[in-house]
């Protein structure tokens, strides 16, 4: 092998291994502090953003240091210091312990979250994206002891089906269903929990107590098992989504916009690969401009209709600008063809149909 392609494969190799320690590279946030204290309400997240631009990368700040590798080992009062290791920025705690005059040590209280589970623990639960077929097949409430359309707390309802005594059941009402926009593909059926309760009398029509409910309970809606999922940990350790072609189906709250610490549905679930902790980057499609007969660039909302029928359809005068960044999100729940996602960062407002894509590692920055 002659000397210039010896030279040529090493200046390759060393492109190639500097474009992996870019890509493995932290980028700490202007200003960001050298110490800082938790306090209660903290979450990983928040504390990471004070440090990071992108917040979601944690666990690499954080890997270093055996004591906080777990985050259930984050308490109130420690002191994490920021130092560096192999040039690149690590988090170490230092306990900050309290003793009283007797040297009684002082409890620390509980351990921080990976994010605020306050806003997700009610969708941990109650929100489902279910098989219609299959929720049509469930068992139906036909009505109850009391006369009234609606049921709530302490009534007891019918329903049709022979379930035993003492199971614990939700009742739900049907939502939306979700459709995949490119190929019609139904993704599922929303179900909304209204009540939950306890077979008290069993029979081809057994009967149901409420026990609690978030809305009225009326005849039609269907009674599922409680999901053990129901009772899984909140912990979520965030990684970069390794899915294509997704986007955002539907807000939880199904309306227009929505921003951060929002809830919405993704186009993707389970059989696509999505996993709690997955982070997405949200990009809305980029203006198509139009090139007028003078030269000059006409956005849409100076365009005429023809103007319009050319950026849709495609011409030699129609330029596509790049998509643009709204902000990312973090799965927390997902389904066999449909996951929900927190919206931990947005610069601008999210909608339906928003693309989901790989969060680039420096592009994640701003609160």
């Amino acid at each position: 092998m002659d000397a210039p392609m010896k030279r040529l494969i090493l200046v390759a190799l060393i492109s190639l291994t500097s474009s992996f320690a870019m890509a493995d590279t932290l980028t700490l946030k202007p200003g960001h502090p050298d110490t800082y204290v938790v306090v209660k309400g903290d979450t990983l997240w928040d504390i990471s953003a004070k440090f990071l631009n992108d917040p979601w990368r944690w666990p690499k700040l954080w890997n270093a240091n055996p004591q906080i590798a777990n985050p259930h080992l984050i308490y109130p009062g420690d002191r994490l210091t920021l130092v560096f290791i192999d040039g690149q920025p690590r988090l170490v705690v230092k306990p900050q312990v309290r003793k009283s005059p007797e040297g009684r040590v002082m409890p620390k209280g509980g351990a921080i979250p990976a994010v605020n589970l306050e806003l997700i623990q009610p969708y941990l639960s109650q929100n489902r994206v279910v098989d219609d077929e299959w929720y049509a097949q469930q068992p139906m409430i036909l009505g109850g002891e009391s006369p009234s359309r609606f049921h709530i707390e302490r009534d007891v309802i019918y329903v049709q089906a022979e379930l035993p005594v003492g199971m614990k059941v939700a009742a739900y009402d049907a939502g939306r269903i979700f459709t995949d926009k490119t190929t019609e593909e139904t993704l599922g059926r929303e179900v909304i929990l209204t009540a939950s309760g306890r077979v008290v009398e069993s029979g081809p029509i057994s009967k149901i107590q409420i026990s609690t409910n978030l809305r009225e309970t009326r005849p039609g809606n269907r009674v599922l098992p409680i999901e053990d999922e129901a009772l899984m940990s909140a912990y979520f350790m965030p990684k970069p989504a390794d899915v294509t072609d997704a986007y955002v189906l539907g807000t939880e709250k199904d309306i227009r916009e929505v921003g951060k610490l929002d809830v919405v549905y993704i186009s993707k679930g389970e059989t696509d690969g999505v996993e709690p902790g997955d982070v997405f980057a949200i990009h809305r499609d980029g203006e198509t401009v139009v090139i007028d007969k003078n030269g000059t660039p006409v956005p849409s909302i100076d365009r005429s209709a023809y103007g319009d029928l050319m950026a849709t359809f495609g011409s030699d005068s129609a330029i596509k600008l790049p998509d643009v960044y709204h902000g990312n999100l973090m799965v927390f729940k997902v389904f066999d063809k449909v996951s929900m996602g927190l919206i931990m960062i947005n610069n601008r407002p999210v909608r339906t149909d928003d693309k989901l894509s790989v969060p680039a590692e420096t592009g994640l920055a701003g609160e």
